[in-house]
C-alpha cells in the first residue's frame, strides 16, 4: 500500500452523535453565537482606535495618523500572534472550553480597561484585550474543526456558517457604538469614544455567558485533559496571563518596525516545531506542513493590505471620501461595516459555487491565490480614484464602498478556507498550535499594515498624492502575490497529499 492510500485509509476520531440543525450539528450554532458577540466586542472598537488615539493623545493633529496606525498595526498583531501561546495552552494545559472562558474574562477586562482616559492604561488596556483574545479566538476556531470528521464533506461549508457568525457581530458593531458615540452620549464633532469601549467590554461578557451556559452540548469535546480537572490549572494560567499583560504592553511600545523582526523570529520557531513534528509523524505529515508554511506566507501578504480598513482607510474615509449623500453624511464608521454586510451576503454564495464546480472547484493555493488578486482589483479602484476622479480635494463616496466590497470577495476565497485548511493538514497533538501559527501569520500581515499605513499618511497626514502613491505599491505586490502562487499551486497540491 502507498504512503498516500495508508494516509486515507486512516479512520477519523470517534465523535459524539450530535443532533443537527440545518444539516449540521448543533453545537456548531452555539459557537457561532458565542463568536458572534466575541467579534461585537472586537470590532466595536475597530473603527474609534486611531481615530481616538489622534484626538486623545494627539489633540487631534493629524501628524498623529502615522503613530495611530503603527500602534492599531503592531496591536493587531499581537492580537493574532498572541494565538500561538493560547493554542498551545489549550492543546497541552487547559483544554479548548476552559482556554475560551478564561480568555473571555481577560478580554472583557481590557476592553473596560481602554475606556479610560489615560494613554497607559489605554495601552496595558490593549494589552489585556491581546492576551485574553489569544486565549480566546484560535481555541473557539478549532473547536469548530473538532465537531466534524476529517473526511466529513460539511466541514468547509460548516467553518463558512461560523465565518458568517464572525461577519454579523462585526457589521452591526460599527452601527451600534457609532450611535452610541455620536448620537446618544456624544456628537459627530466630539464623540463619546468611552462609550465605544464600554459597549464592545458588554458584548464580551455576552459571549463569556453564552458559551458557559452552551458548552455543555459539546459532549466533552474541547474538555480538558485527563488529570487535569481541577481548577489549579484554571489559577496558573490566570496568574501566567497576568504576567503576560506588561509582556505585551512592553512589545506594543517598542515600536511597530521592531515587532516585525521579533514577530518574524516567532513564525521562523514555529515553522521548526511544526516541521519536527511532522517529520516524526512521517512523510505524508512533514509535506502537508510544508504546504501549510507555505500558505501561511502568502497569507501574511494578504493582511497586510487587506487590513487598511482599520488604520489608512479610516483616515482615506474621514478625510478624502466625500462622504454626503444627498444631504446625509454617511458616517465614517459604518464603512467598517460594508465589508461585514458583503461577506453575510456573497458567503452563501460562494460556498455553492465552490460545491457547484464539482471537480472543478480550485485548489486550496488556487483559492488563495484568488484572494490575493480580488484584493489587488480593490487597490486599482483607488489608483483609478485617486488619480482621475478627484474632485474638490474627495473621491465619489462609492469607490471606497466598493473597495470594502471587492476586498470581501477575497477574502472569502481565502480566510474560511484558511481555518479549515489548517485543521486538516496540522500535526493531528498540535491542531491549536498549527491554528496560532495561521493567526500568526495573519498577526505579521497586520503588523505591516500599520506600517504601510504609516507610510500611506506620512509624517503630516494622507494626502490625495501621499494615498495614490501607497495605494499603487499595494495593487502591485497584490497582483504579483497572486500570480506566484497561482504558478506554484501544483507544487502545493503537491505537498498536500489528497487534503482538498
Amino acid at each position: 500500500m502507498s504512503v498516500d492510500a495508508a494516509a486515507k485509509s486512516i479512520p477519523d476520531p470517534a465523535l459524539p452523535e450530535f443532533k443537527t440543525t440545518l444539516g449540521h450539528p448543533r453545537p456548531l450554532w452555539m459557537l457561532f453565537m458565542t463568536e458572534f458577540w466575541e467579534r461585537f466586542a472586537f470590532y466595536g472598537i475597530r473603527w474609534a482606535l486611531v481615530l481616538y488615539i489622534v484626538a486623545q493623545f494627539f489633540d487631534g493633529d493629524s501628524a498623529g495618523q502615522a503613530a495611530a496606525s503603527r500602534t492599531y498595526g503592531a496591536y493587531l498583531a499581537l492580537v493574532y500572534a498572541a494565538a500561538i501561546f493560547g493554542g498551545y495552552v489549550a492543546d497541552r494545559v487547559l483544554g479548548y472550553q476552559r482556554s475560551i472562558l478564561t480568555g473571555a474574562v481577560i478580554m472583557a477586562a481590557g476592553l473596560f480597561m481602554v475606556a479610560m482616559p489615560n494613554k497607559e492604561v489605554f495601552e496595558f488596556g490593549l494589552a489585556t484585550i491581546i492576551i485574553g483574545n489569544g486565549l480566546f479566538k484560535p481555541n473557539i476556531s478549532t473547536m469548530v474543526g473538532k465537531l466534524y470528521g476529517l473526511k466529513d464533506e460539511r466541514r468547509d461549508s460548516g467553518f463558512t456558517i461560523f465565518y458568517m457568525g464572525i461577519n454579523v457581530g462585526a457589521m452591526i458593531a460599527p452601527v451600534l457604538t457609532q450611535y452610541l458615540a455620536e448620537k446618544v452620549f456624544g456628537t459627530e464633532a466630539m464623540p463619546s469614544y468611552k462609550m465605544v469601549f464600554i459597549a464592545s467590554g458588554i458584548g464580551m461578557l455576552l459571549s463569556l455567558a453564552w458559551f458557559y451556559i452552551g458548552r455543555a452540548g459539546l459532549k466533552g469535546i474541547g474538555a480538558p485533559p485527563a488529570g487535569a480537572e481541577g481548577m489549579g490549572r484554571v489559577v496558573m494560567v490566570f496568574v501566567g496571563s497576568l504576567v503576560a499583560v506588561p509582556v505585551a504592553y512592553f512589545l506594543l511600545s517598542t515600536g511597530a518596525t521592531a515587532l516585525a523582526w521579533i514577530l518574524g523570529a516567532l513564525f521562523v520557531a514555529l515553522g521548526v516545531l511544526l516541521l519536527v513534528e511532522g517529520i516524526r509523524e512521517g512523510k505524508v505529515q512533514r509535506d502537508r506542513v510544508i504546504a501549510m508554511l507555505i500558505i501561511f506566507a502568502f497569507n501574511v501578504m494578504f493582511w497586510m493590505f487587506f487590513e487598511q480598513a482599520g488604520s489608512s482607510f479610516t483616515f482615506l474615509a474621514d478625510n478624502i471620501v466625500n462622504r454626503n449623500l444627498g444631504g446625509w453624511t454617511f458616517p465614517t464608521a459604518w464603512f467598517q461595516s460594508v465589508n461585514s454586510v458583503a461577506i453575510i451576503t456573497l458567503a452563501p454564495i460562494i460556498a455553492w459555487i465552490w460545491i457547484k464546480l464539482g471537480r472543478a472547484n480550485p485548489s486550496i493555493p488556487r483559492k488563495f491565490g484568488l484572494g490575493l488578486l480580488f484584493n489587488g482589483a480593490a487597490f486599482a479602484l483607488l489608483m483609478l480614484a485617486l488619480s482621475s476622479m478627484v474632485v474638490d480635494g474627495k473621491i465619489p463616496f462609492w469607490t471606497l464602498f466598493m473597495v470594502y466590497v471587492i476586498q470581501s470577495v477575497g477574502e472569502l476565497c481565502l480566510s474560511p478556507i484558511g481555518l479549515s485548511m489548517v485543521t486538516k493538514l496540522a500535526p493531528v497533538r498540535l491542531v491549536g498550535f498549527g491554528m496560532g501559527g495561521w493567526f500568526l501569520s495573519t498577526g505579521i500581515g497586520n503588523n505591516l499594515s500599520g506600517i504601510f499605513a504609516g507610510a500611506v499618511s506620512g509624517e503630516g497626514g494622507m494626502t490625495v498624492e501621499s494615498a495614490l502613491k501607497g495605494y499603487t505599491f499595494g495593487f502591485w505586490a497584490l497582483i504579483g502575490s497572486g500570480v506566484v502562487l497561482f504558478l506554484i499551486a501544483p507544487l502545493i497540491n503537491k505537498l498536500m497529499h489528497g487534503v482538498k
